[in-house]
This record gives C-alpha cells, sequence and structure tokens, in this order.
C-alpha cells in the first residue's frame, strides 16, 4: 500500500497539487480521505497492525490506489487465511515429458519461481536458457545475452516481476523464493527498482519479440498453461509467413542437433 499511493499524484486522485509536497504520490490521510476510512485506521493497515480489513475496505483503497482488476485481486487474496505448508517439491508429470518431446514448438515447463523444471530440445535451440535448471528471471535480470535476447528487455524485465510477484502470492516464507529476491536484490538495480514498485500481472500468454541468433528477428505468439501447480510455456510464430520460415529453419537445426 505504500509503495502503490507513492505512484499516485495528487492530480490523478482529484486533489490539488503544489510544489510544497514532501512525499511523492499520496499522503496516508488523502488515501483514508478518498477511501472513506479514519487515518489512524489507514496507518495501523499500512503498517501491518489490522491483517482482517473487509472487502469493501480494500476495495475502496484499490480504487483510490488506481489497481486494476488483476492487483485488485492479489490484494483481497493476501488476506485470505490459509494454512502455511511446507512447500512441495515441483515435479514435472511424465505426461508432460511426453507432450514436449511430440509437440512441434519450443514449449517447457516452468515452477513458481519461474525455474525451467523440462523443455524439449526446439525450446532449447530457441534459448539455451531454457534448459532445465536455469531460472527465466535471474537470467532475465543477470544475463547480458538474454537481455540482447528480448527486442524489448525494459518492458520484458518489468513485465517478468510484475508476473513473478503474482506467481509467488503470499508465499513470503519460502526459502526458494527468498533466496532468488535476495540473490537478485543484491546483483541487479533494475530488479531492485522493480520489485519494489510492487506491480503485479497476470501470468498468462501474449506476444513475444526476439532477436534470435540463428534466424535473427522473431515475432512469435506464447501461451501459459497451469498443469498440476506448474506452467506449460509453448511459443508459436504469428500468422506471417516470414515468422513461420523462421520457426521452420529453427525447426530443422533442432533435428540436426538431435541427429
Amino acid at each position: 500500500m505504500r509503495a502503490r499511493r507513492g505512484l499516485v499524484t495528487p492530480e490523478q486522485a482529484g486533489l490539488p497539487g503544489g510544489s510544497n509536497r514532501r512525499v511523492s504520490g499520496l499522503r496516508r490521510e488523502e488515501v483514508a480521505l478518498l477511501a472513506g476510512i479514519s487515518a489512524d485506521y489507514y496507518l495501523r493497515l499500512e503498517r501491518g497492525r489490522d491483517r482482517n480489513p473487509s472487502p469493501q475496505v480494500l476495495q475502496a483503497l484499490a480504487r483510490v490506489l488506481g489497481l486494476d482488476d488483476v492487483e485488485e485481486q492479489y490484494l483481497l487474496g493476501l488476506t485470505t487465511s490459509r494454512p502455511r505448508r511446507r512447500p512441495a517439491p515441483e515435479r514435472v508429470p511424465q505426461r508432460l515429458h511426453s507432450l514436449l518431446a511430440t509437440i512441434g514448438v519450443p514449449a517447457f515447463v516452468e515452477g513458481r519461481a519461474f525455474d525451467v523444471l523440462a523443455s524439449n530440445e526446439l525450446a532449447r535451440v530457441f534459448s539455451p536458457r531454457l534448459r532445465p535448471g536455469q531460472n527465466r528471471l535471474r537470467s532475465l535480470m543477470l544475463d547480458p545475452q538474454e537481455q540482447a535476447f528480448q527486442a524489448d528487455w525494459p518492458a520484458a524485465a518489468a513485465g517478468f516481476v510484475a508476473a513473478f510477484r503474482e506467481s509467488i502470492g503470499d508465499d513470503v516464507d519460502n526459502p526458494r523464493l527468498i533466496e532468488l529476491v535476495g540473490e537478485l536484490s543484491l546483483a541487479s538495480e533494475r530488479f531492485r527498482s522493480l520489485w519494489a514498485r510492487h506491480d503485479v500481472r497476470a501470468l498468462e500468454g501474449g506476444r513475444s519479440w526476439v532477436n534470435h541468433p540463428l534466424v535473427g528477428e522473431l515475432r512469435l505468439h506464447r501461451e501459459k498453461l497451469p498443469v498440476d501447480g506448474l506452467l506449460l510455456v509453448i511459443y508459436y510464430p504469428d500468422d506471417t509467413q516470414e515468422s513461420q520460415d523462421k520457426f521452420c529453419l529453427l525447426a530443422s537445426y533442432a533435428a540436426t542437433v538431435l541427429t
């Protein structure tokens, strides 16, 4: 809440601005006024002293803070009481291994922390960073080759960090997640700034644009399909003949590697 109110200008909230403000974004008192709650109650919420606000209060705060539907649902989910469980090991079912071996496009399986758990040869030809054992977020933030691979790296980095926050939800005690966030916070200034924004983005497909070292610029579609608590990620070409031809080249190279 503190991070998000710092991103909302008084003008965006319908309040007068001015040059004498000592805070970026909205003051606590302004958020409370616009949400229809007391300033003292808002302070308790922001400092974590009241962990059971009503959905109505959270929805009012989401409106004031300019949260979209995904971010609002994330905020509501943070207050849902769930028993803490030791995270189960992430294992890829055999049927997914079989699917990866037979599907004719780059495909891989990733876990909650964006660890690559399994991939097919086409995916590894598409990007060496899609080998099992790699972490997609670490590659994006720390690997210069992956940064050059992304045609719009700043947008890709922002989207990955926001999707990562959505993926982990309130599982803040998970040792794997703590380790990864700590490593990236120490090594990447860009990650620190994006993580501090508390942006949230849905884990869904979309369009990708990359600079591939073998076939050059490549525009493609990306689908993310949930399976047994994991995500099956599939890349396939868009409708242009150029993209389809380049995918054929990648498939031919992958077949040569396998041979």
